[in-house]
């Protein structure tokens, strides 16, 4: 480095559900990022831009504008993305990590999920037992399909499935595009299988097992600087009242239940 100064190298920390959690409180968004990760892309000195994820996923639009924001940052800036897995980089958080130019991960962190879910309940049975009738009113045929207090309709599966087809299309392309040239033969990277860290890498959907800092010293010297970026906050008043006390705490735990819910199909 330019007059024995150590490098440094800025650290975004990408972790929770992607996708807007609650109106008090948001998840992993473009808009909750962007700063941020032009922040770190802004440091000219530095050698790399490092990120650090941990996210069962969300939001595949999210994921996809948070994806395509960082790699827009590397080519504009010419900087190398290096993307460290915690405990889960699962669905929409791997299409995040496949922003990377190298993904290194833990070797009991959990990595893949590349597939596509909607799930639901249906009340029909639970309406008729207490005697509840649904009334509902539209201009369109199609704007009550899926309903969950409806009968569900095989046209109307049938479509939503369509959708999920284009969407994990999508997505496949995302990963053949960024890890084709070490993506191993094996039908079920993309059947939303899920895999340790260890495993992934033998797949090919990381390239190594370690952990930040020493990577980052044996990529750039022992006297190597991390430094940590924090992400905006979302905006709440100051002055809260009660309700809105008693809100913020429902929505709060709204969201971490749902995250919960969420990395408990890992495991975790």
């Amino acid at each position: 480095m330019p007059g024995g100064d150590a490098p440094v190298v800025p650290v975004v920390r990408l972790g929770g559900v992607i996708g807007r959690a609650s109106r008090l409180r948001n998840g992993l968004t473009l808009s909750s990022t962007a700063g941020v990760l032009k922040k770190a892309f802004d440091m000219k000195a530095a050698p790399a831009v490092a990120l650090l994820i941990d996210s069962p996923g969300g939001s595949p639009v999210q994921s996809h504008l948070i994806y395509r924001r960082i790699r827009s940052l590397a080519e504009e800036k010419d900087k190398r993305v290096l993307v460290f897995v915690e405990d889960v980089c699962a669905s929409g958080g791997y299409m995040i990590a496949c922003a990377g130019d190298e993904i290194v991960v833990d070797p009991a962190s959990i990595v893949g999920s590349i597939g596509v879910v909607s799930a639901g309940f249906g009340f029909v049975e639970a309406m008729n037992k207490i005697g509840v009738e649904r009334r509902v009113y539209t201009s369109g045929h199609a704007k009550v399909i899926l309903d969950p207090f409806q009968p569900e309709k095989p046209d109307d599966v049938a479509r939503l499935k369509a959708i999920q087809e284009e969407v994990h299309d999508h997505f496949i392309d995302i990963v053949r595009s960024r890890r084709g040239d070490v993506l191993r033969q094996n039908d079920d990277i993309f059947s939303g299988m899920f895999w340790s860290g260890k495993t992934a890498v033998a797949l090919g959907l990381a390239d190594r097992t370690g952990e930040i800092r020493t990577v980052l010293r044996e990529m750039f010297g022992e006297k190597v600087k991390m430094k940590l970026l924090g992400s905006e906050r979302s905006f709440l008043p100051r002055r809260l009242g009660l309700e809105s006390l008693a809100e913020r705490a429902t929505t709060a735990l709204v969201a971490e239940l749902e995250e919960r819910a969420l990395r408990s199909r890992f495991g975790l």
